[in-house]
């Protein structure tokens, strides 16, 4: 639950009138400027939202009469309304805060400008609001590009992800990956606060990946760019062998690029880990080798 008293802390605001910031839930992550709404207006008007109140919305307010304003602010407040945020040092006038605090409606000022508060929250908020689910794997920064590694209990995530930090990568999270969904197409992963740089080495117990290896191995958050599906070998099966048809793996309604490696004695995962990541990096640049070489066989076939 991300209540109002931490967006106050992170963005150096200030509660203006008599409430508990405590107590105020953000429930969206769009905001809104009032406009329209000052003037009675409040036909489909999103109330769950921070509102915010600039310069021209502050001398339009000026101009109202005492009866006008407690008009207005009495129908925009009673809705439930969280928090307005007046910009530019911007302090709301007394009847604005005696209705706010009637109607629990949190005042706030910052002395940046309405646009560049604006922009950071939403980008907070997005964020902090996104539609979460936690999955069992690893999520490593390899070469910039997030590789979730996914598979059975034992079949070596760990591991890899152990070679691929002394290879010089960064890990993310161990066992437990929590992925918000910040755009339609964007996947953020990170690790829960409580195991947070700590890895489970099967045989050995826990590690501490950051006090063992230092503080450029780990990372924070990355976005998922890849999943790499660590399989039993099985003889029986016909694994992809040339690249050309592109699988993925859904994470909230989101298809992330998916390769599924078979494990076997002898196999370097790591190597292939990052070789897949490389790969991943060129098909975003519009080369895909798998197509290139297809290209050749096909020109070869056609000019004999």
């Amino acid at each position: 639950m991300l209540t109002l008293d931490k967006l106050i802390n992170k963005f150096d605001l200030m509660l203006v009138n008599d409430v508990d910031a405590k107590k105020i839930e953000i429930k969206k992550s769009n905001l809104n400027r009032l406009a329209i709404q000052l003037t009675g207006y409040i036909e489909y008007f999103d109330f769950d939202r921070i509102q915010f109140i600039g310069k021209i919305e502050y001398e339009f307010i000026n101009k109202m009469d005492s009866k006008e304003k407690e008009e207005i602010f009495t129908k925009l407040f009673s809705k439930g309304i969280p928090a307005i945020i007046f910009c530019r040092k911007i302090q709301p006038q007394k009847e604005v805060i005696e209705i706010a605090n009637k109607f629990n409606v949190a005042l706030l000022t910052t002395e940046l400008g309405t646009s560049k508060v604006y922009t950071e929250l939403m980008r907070y908020l997005k964020y902090e609001l996104a539609v979460m689910t936690t999955r069992h794997g690893v999520l490593v920064d390899i070469y910039g590009e997030g590789v979730f590694i996914i598979g059975d209990s034992g079949i070596g995530k760990s591991e890899t992800a152990l070679e691929l930090i002394k290879r010089g990568h960064r890990m993310v999270a161990d066992d437990a990956v929590e992925i918000k969904k910040t755009s339609n197409v964007t996947l953020e992963g990170t690790s829960p606060e409580i195991i947070r740089y700590f890895m489970e080495l099967i045989g050995i117990g826990i590690i501490d990946v950051r006090k063992m290896f230092g503080v450029e191995s780990v990372k924070e958050t990355q976005q998922i760019d890849l999943v790499i599906n660590l399989v039993h070998w099985d003889k029986t099966v016909e694994y992809d062998r040339l690249g050309l048809d592109e699988k993925t793996y859904d994470i909230l309604g989101v298809k992330v690029p998916c390769n599924t490696i078979p494990v076997k004695p002898g196999r370097n995962l790591a190597m292939i880990c990052e070789v897949a990541a490389i790969s991943r990096r060129n098909r975003k640049m519009g080369y895909n080798s798998a197509e290139v070489l297809n290209k050749r066989i096909t020109d070869r076939i056609n000019n004999n």
